[in-house]
């Protein structure tokens, strides 16, 4: 049982280096969440594997719709402890409009593992309130 539960969390690791950077561009892989993920950030709260699905879909849907450029800058991931992988991570972008505001904020996720070492919870932590960040879009970017 040990053996597979330490497999099933360097699989989680691996998949998510693989699909963290790339976010915004394509889908993840759903195989190493339970169907009941719990996930959290400073704006979004829910349950279940197809919510997940949504809030992933949402992501790819409004960055191409309000910027030219976006980034999620993947830093590490690494298993904290026993029951806990950590990723720590940059959103960083360029919002579509003539004034060619930037967005930028870090944050890190806390993935929390079942017995079998699939992902139940996926906590996200920003560094900064999501009303700070908004106020970016309202900023001038560099030419």
């Amino acid at each position: 049982m040990q053996l597979e539960y330490k497999s099933q969390v360097e699989k989680d690791i691996e998949i998510l280096k693989q699909d963290l950077p790339t976010l915004f561009e394509k889908d993840i892989s759903y195989d190493i969440y339970t169907d009941e993920i719990y996930f959290e950030d400073p704006v979004n709260k829910f349950k279940w594997k197809f919510n997940y699905r949504i809030i992933f879909w949402t992501l790819r849907f409004h960055a191409g719709l309000f910027f030219t450029e976006i980034f999620f800058d993947l830093h590490d991931v690494y298993q904290l402890d026993e029951n806990t992988i950590f990723a720590k991570w940059t959103v960083r972008g360029t919002l579509r409009v003539p004034w060619k505001a930037k967005i930028f904020f870090n944050g890190h996720s806390n993935y929390k593992l079942n017995k079998d070492g699939f992902i139940y919870e996926h906590i996200d932590t920003w560094d900064r309130e999501p009303s700070k960040i908004l106020r970016q879009f309202f900023r001038k970017g560099e030419k």
